[in-house]
């Protein structure tokens, strides 16, 4: 009788291992993946800019209000917006970014990646900085911040 009941324990425990797991990869998605369907959606049901006109984001990505801002004077529009998703693949959103920048008339200054991964962009009159960081619990976190370019003094 003991050994029927542990056997049903064991059964349960690795049922609902594979059931998590089967969950854990079902349920997941990357930014690459919507990237290879461009032909059943538009860029616009992927993506979408938010404060900067020509800073395009993943619509995958959480915007987090509450950690952002946005200062704007009739001569430039600075800021910094923070982004979050659990379980993105970071190759692929940086391939994006490098993609869309590009699109939107950004040149690459410079890129450094690892745990954390920066790129930098800059047009003739503001740059952008994009900070992509991989958290332990296995959340991204995404740091973009838009601001002038600094005046040079003759």
């Amino acid at each position: 009788m003991r050994g029927m009941i542990s056997r049903t324990k064991v059964a349960c425990f690795l049922f609902a291992v594979l059931f998590i797991g089967l969950a854990w990869t079902g349920c997941s998605s990357t930014v690459r993946e919507r990237r290879e369907e461009p032909e059943k959606r538009g860029v616009e049901t992927t993506s979408k800019y938010y404060h900067f006109e020509d800073v395009r984001i993943p619509k995958d990505l959480n915007y987090k209000q509450n950690k952002s801002f946005v200062y704007e004077t009739p001569r430039f529009k600075t800021g910094v917006l923070l982004f979050t998703k659990w379980r993105l693949d970071v190759d692929s959103l940086i391939d994006f970014f490098h993609y869309h920048m590009e699109k939107d008339n950004w040149k690459l200054v410079n890129s450094f990646k690892g745990k954390e991964s920066i790129l930098n962009f800059s047009k003739p009159d503001k740059t952008c900085t994009i900070k992509i960081t991989e958290k332990w619990s296995g959340t991204t976190e995404v740091q973009i911040r838009v601001g002038p370019l600094g005046e040079k003094k003759m």
